[in-house]
């Protein structure tokens, strides 16, 4: 695919922690840019520092140093207030657990991103309801999650996190909790949103996700690799 418009800039980017005797390296120095329709996997053994790198490529920690850029703004020391209204606009993510609210029915677990951002409630609905359709859901957007497969509670993740039409998609590990088959159909929906343009990037520590990908990132004791 044609690389367009820069999404996300890592320019020698670290993270350590201070410990006792010495500091632990989570990162070590990073530089590397994520275009509009990329499909980019970041694959490493556990503990290998893919965590610590999608939360800083993701908005959700800031770096010990370097500097990381959206769209062009330098957003590596804004407050947390000020990283999550980027977070909320910008950027999707799609975790293992699905991390639903259990009492909340499906399209209103689609909706927060949308009430985080002051949208009306009927727009709220409107748009969930819209989402949901897309993902084969329309006869579940009134389920709760324990009234849904596995699958569909992943859908309704991704739905939550397409609601807000973002720029780029994290997702982290997103078959993990899901039987093959079902792991299988969800990669589909990844695969197909990238057609439409969607840049996404999957965190996987298998090679069979990672292959989904059309460019890898190879993490290993907090060093990356692309290729």
């Amino acid at each position: 695919m044609k690389k367009e418009n820069e999404i996300l800039r890592l320019t020698d980017v670290t993270k350590s922690y201070p410990l006792i005797d010495e500091g632990f390296v989570a990162l070590s120095p990073t530089s590397f840019v994520i275009h509009e329709g990329d499909y980019i996997s970041i694959k490493g053994p556990s503990g290998s520092g893919k965590s610590t790198l999608m939360h800083i490529m993701g908005l959700l920690d800031s770096p010990t140093t370097g500097k990381v850029f959206l769209k062009g703004n330098d957003v590596s020391r804004l407050t947390e207030k000020e990283l999550a209204k980027l977070r909320n606009k910008y950027i999707g993510f799609v975790f293992q657990s699905f991390h639903l609210l259990s009492k909340t029915p499906a399209w209103e677990n689609v909706a927060l991103p949308l009430l985080y951002a002051g949208v009306s409630r009927s727009e709220r609905k409107r748009r969930s309801i819209e989402t949901l359709t897309t993902m084969g859901m329309e006869e579940k957007i009134n389920n709760l999650p324990s009234q849904l497969s596995g699958g569909q509670q992943q859908r309704v993740a991704i739905s939550r996190a397409l609601v807000n039409n973002p720029s780029l998609i994290f997702a982290d590990e997103p078959t993990g909790n899901l039987d093959s088959k079902t792991g299988d159909k969800v990669m589909q929906i990844f695969d197909d949103l990238n057609k439409k343009g969607i840049t996404v990037v999957l965190v996987t520590h298998e090679e069979e996700i990672a292959r989904h990908a059309h460019e890898r990132i190879f993490i290993v004791d907090g060093k990356v690799s692309r290729k």
